[in-house]
């Protein structure tokens, strides 16, 4: 995979997991993962993943 292409999925997994994150402290409403401290969990970690992914895409050349 290009290094753009990398970058791309390690944003869009990053403002997922964000979402995630907020549905799951209970910020955004409106769905079953509202409230439940296993989505806000599993949006940290993808949060933190897609950092990972994003800036290894950027670094390697």
């Amino acid at each position: 995979m290009t290094r753009r292409v990398l970058a791309i999925i390690g944003l869009v997994v990053t403002v997922v997991g964000a979402v995630f994150t907020l549905q799951g402290i209970g910020i955004l409403g409106g769905s079953f993962m509202s409230g439940s401290g296993v989505w806000a969990v599993i949006g940290i970690a993808m949060v933190a993943a897609g950092l990972v992914v994003y800036a290894r895409a950027i670094r390697d050349r």
